[in-house]
């Protein structure tokens, strides 16, 4: 199972938000290039990368901070947020992205997903964040009619590399990721799906493990990284 160490940009700094909530972030380091190495050095072999403010703009808003990232490490990342057209895609994958993760997008225009997916193959991942079951979109912020399961059916035989499962409640609280959702989605998908939300101690992180033979491949991990709640030896370990 890959572990992927999480950076959540927000004006240029790393943070964690509570709930997605953008007015409740925590600022984890100021400088993400050295945060990404830190994490390149303890031995994780992927990253993840959002831009939050991205999110909410819709288009890139913490570009610099990503390049900066992309010069410092040489292990695979992947960014989502703002990313919202197949120039964006081709931009970010030309500046060095191993994959680009797409959410709003996918949810109000589920053509550019498949059109992303045939001319960028291998490199198009679907980030899906839900509150009470229901796909959220633009940072968050709006919550649609679309069901999880329903939103993810759409890109069953396109060719996206993963699913990543976000509920939001969880999000930053480290009380735990949905495992019922994520097993339920992964189940019922042919897509592999990669968990995130909530985890918040290496016990959840194995029991999130056990649902590989579900297809969960991975997990995203963020605040009980930086809040020390468990040893990323314990992580790239698994």
């Amino acid at each position: 199972m890959i572990i992927f160490p999480a950076i959540d940009l927000k004006n240029g700094q790393c943070v964690r938000l509570f709930k997605g909530d953008m007015n409740q972030a925590t600022v984890f380091n100021d400088n993400p290039a050295a945060q990404a190495k830190e994490f390149e050095n303890l031995g994780f072999k992927f990253l993840h990368i959002v831009d939050l403010d991205g999110a909410i703009a819709g288009e890139s808003a913490n570009e610099e901070s990503v390049k900066s990232i992309l010069k410092s490490v040489k292990i695979p990342t992947q960014l989502g947020g703002g990313i919202r057209s197949i120039a964006a895609i081709e931009k970010w994958l030309s500046l060095g992205l191993s994959r680009v993760i797409l959410g709003t997008v996918a949810a109000k225009n589920p053509a550019l997903v498949i059109e992303a997916c045939k001319k960028f193959p291998g490199k198009i991942v679907v980030g899906i964040d839900a509150k009470n079951g229901f796909v959220a979109t633009e940072g968050w912020v709006e919550t649609s009619e679309i069901a999880v399961l329903e939103l993810a059916k759409k890109f069953e035989d396109c060719g996206v590399e993963a699913i990543i499962y976000t509920d939001i409640s969880r999000d930053g609280t480290l009380t735990g990721a949905d495992f019922e959702g994520t097993k339920n989605l992964a189940e019922n998908l042919k897509i592999p799906v990669i968990a995130s939300g909530g985890i918040s101690n290496l016990e959840d992180v194995l029991k999130i493990k056990t649902l590989e033979k579900s297809g969960v491949i991975g997990a995203i991990v963020g605040r009980a990284i930086y809040d020390k709640k468990i040893a990323a030896r314990d992580l790239v370990n698994l």
